[in-house]
């Protein structure tokens, strides 16, 4: 059994390791226990803004921080970074600042907390934003090591992470993981499968029983959406014939949306999504919400008969 971590605890450690550049400032919305940037604020108080339960103002004083030549990180769930769009739009994105927020706990694999916390629709509409980068990283340590190369950009971003855990992909220090990259975890031949997030694992669980069906399937690993490394898409189009997208999200504008979109101009390969189905989530445990929304393995392992049966 592979090491279980979730991927919020790779941008609390992305932070301490950031924490040595004294123009890295983070800022929290009443929520750094769980989004774990309170590891930063217990070592670094003085270089820590707590903007309570104030989220709109809390991307408009992180603005305010890269114009003046910091390297702001603010971070809440997910579904409460949507309050402060408008603020990450006219604040950040327009001026074009550098400022990284995480939305944490997003997606129905948060389960418990129902629908209103489970946020579908974050990567869609960060994704409509110019200068905007989007990321969905997959385990704890490419969510680590692409929040550090955050640190290096111009540009604003968005990153999803999850609350629960989930299995460690990745070795420290694995120079494959770079922002704008996807990541090809396993070569196959008749169908690719490109996953983000919590549905990377579950991408490779659905790989292993293609093979054991004689499937050869492709896994990639599209952490970076926006902008989406269209040439990899269009290499295992080319050498796959059919694809899937796999991501706890709306099927609408994320990850399966961004594929869609760019196979519509370029070669026309058929695409399943799998994806939430335009609906909201409702309360299970992690496991339960999958299956519910038919985001598992199983799920994922029929997309690919039937795309397969399109080429």
């Amino acid at each position: 059994m592979s090491r279980m971590e979730a991927t919020r605890d790779g941008y609390g450690q992305a932070l301490l390791d950031l924490a040595e550049n004294e123009k890295v400032v983070v800022l929290e919305a009443d929520l750094g226990k769980s989004t774990k940037s309170l590891h930063f604020r217990k070592q670094h108080p003085e270089r820590t803004v707590s903007c309570g339960i104030g989220e709109q103002n809390m991307l408009l004083v992180a603005a305010g921080m890269a114009a003046s030549g910091y390297i702001p990180f603010a971070s809440t769930f997910a579904i409460f970074t949507e309050r402060a769009f408008e603020q990450m739009r006219n604040g950040v994105a327009r001026p074009n600042l550098a400022v990284h927020l995480c939305g944490s706990h997003g997606g129905t694999h948060t389960g418990t907390d129902g629908s209103s916390a489970q946020s579908i629709e974050d990567l869609a509409i960060y994704r409509t934003l110019p200068n905007v980068t989007v990321i969905h990283p997959s385990d704890s340590v490419s969510t680590r090591i692409l929040t550090k190369e955050l640190a290096q950009s111009t540009s604003p971003s968005y990153m999803r992470t999850a609350r629960n855990k989930t299995p460690v992909l990745y070795d420290d220090g694995d120079d494959s993981i770079q922002i704008g990259k996807g990541i090809q975890l396993r070569d196959g031949s008749d169908v690719a499968i490109i996953a983000c997030g919590v549905l990377v694992s579950e991408a490779l669980k659905a790989a292993d029983d293609l093979e054991a069906a004689g499937i050869s399937a492709t896994v990639v690993d599209m952490h970076t959406i926006k902008p989406i490394d269209k040439d990899l898409i269009d290499k295992v189009a080319n050498r796959c014939g059919a694809i899937v997208t796999a991501e706890d999200h709306s099927i609408i504008g994320g990850l399966g949306g961004a594929v869609a979109e760019h196979l519509s101009t370029s070669n026309g390969t058929p695409l399943e999504r799998i994806g939430v189905a335009d609906r909201f989530g409702e309360s299970g445990q992690a496991d339960e919400m999958l299956e519910l929304m038919g985001l598992n393995a199983k799920h994922i392992e029929q997309a690919a008969r039937k795309v397969m049966s399109r080429k």
